[in-house]
């Protein structure tokens, strides 16, 4: 699959997860802007449901921003190595250097740590813990926040009926 047509169905995906699985995704509107083996950059606009009562980004949409930024790579090397992954965060720690007061991007620049916690998850058969980390910023390219995200997966192994 060449790389503008996983970045659509990557864009379609956390849609969809948005819709359905995670509605907190729609409600927010995060939107997935590039994807690629290294680097994830997703979207968050401030608006009425981002704010908090200070007219800047509320601490649970940059969470979510984070969130996804740290963790769509998961679902895109499940995709480039066609493997079934089981993802969870594991632990999260942040550290907020000013205000969010416009919209917001989350980068991610471990999508090979990523890679490397699926390919040993194939390899040993069992869960794998990584660190990544998103960094935020606004629409001056000032910093506004840090996230360090303990990414946990797992290979889902298919199932076998015996006869």
């Amino acid at each position: 699959m060449d790389k503008q047509a996983l970045l659509k169905k990557m864009k379609r995906q956390v849609f969809l997860l948005g819709k359905f699985k995670i509605p907190l995704l729609g409600y927010t509107g995060v939107k997935l802007l590039e994807i690629n083996d290294t680097t994830s950059i997703v979207k968050i606009r401030l608006k009425r449901r981002t704010k908090n009562h200070l007219n800047s980004m509320y601490f649970g949409a940059l969470a979510i921003g984070a969130d996804v930024a740290g963790g769509i790579h998961a679902f895109y090397f499940a995709n480039v190595h066609q493997k079934k992954v089981s993802f969870a965060f594991k632990g999260m720690s942040c550290e907020f250097i000013k205000r969010a007061e416009s919209d917001c991007t989350f980068i991610s620049k471990d999508g090979k740590k990523v890679e490397a916690a699926i390919l040993k998850s194939i390899e040993i058969g069992d869960r794998v813990n990584e660190t990544t980390e998103v960094t935020v910023f606004d629409v001056e390219q000032e910093l506004v926040a840090k996230f360090e995200m303990i990414v946990s997966v797992k290979i889902n192994k298919p199932r076998h009926c015996d006869e």
